[in-house]
């Protein structure tokens, strides 16, 4: 009997499962290396490259996040969420990010461009802890084992809180770089590119 037993169809649950754990192996990728730049930018060490760092590492997350918003709804193995343990303090990594971007760090938000377009006031050191605080969540569960739901923890997040700040972030980084490149002195720029061409 087992023999004559028919084929899984395609598009089984079986395909969506291994397609979802894909998905989820990327997605924790992608959290790493957001998380590791993260962090090696709030040491301070390099400030020079802090910017260009970050605006690199949130448009990559974005891209990961737009994966996961364009994808049908993940749901749990679990009708609750298993408790992943204390969530990671990520306090000294808001305050280093807040010191090094001194100055650049308070911009102007839009709450909802769609229902509530009044401006509030927002924060690159508060948007990055919080979008590193969600990521790592997801990977505590990734990491137990529990993949699917790392990767709903991260679909929920992305849509619920973690897409828009790195959305508003990178419209800020890109400002904030704009401004670094293009509003230099004239006479400056005159020189350096005398000097450049004759060396």
């Amino acid at each position: 009997m087992a023999d004559n037993a028919p084929e899984a169809p395609a598009g089984s649950v079986a395909t969506a499962d291994s397609d979802l754990d894909i998905l989820a192996r990327q997605t924790a990728v992608e959290a790493r290396e957001f998380l590791a730049t993260v962090t090696e930018v709030a040491t301070g060490e390099s400030p020079g490259t802090a910017i260009p760092l970050l605006l690199l590492a949130t448009s990559q997350l974005l891209l990961a996040g737009a994966r996961l918003g364009a994808i049908e709804d993940v749901v749990p193995e679990e009708r609750f969420e298993p408790d992943p343990g204390p969530d990671a303090d990520l306090d000294p990594l808001r305050t280093n990010l807040a010191n090094l971007l001194e100055g650049l760090d308070e911009y102007a938000d839009v709450v909802d461009p769609v229902t509530t377009p009044e401006l509030a006031q927002g924060s690159l050191s508060n948007d990055l802890a919080d979008i590193a605080l969600d990521l790592s969540h997801g990977l505590r569960h990734v990491d137990a084992g529990r993949t699917i739901e790392g990767l709903w923890w991260w679909q929920f997040s992305y849509l619920s809180s973690w897409g828009e700040r790195a959305a508003a972030s990178l419209r800020v980084l890109q400002s904030v770089l704009k401004h670094l490149r293009c509003d230099a002195d004239e006479e400056t720029v005159a020189s350096a590119e005398f000097d450049a061409l004759h060396p």
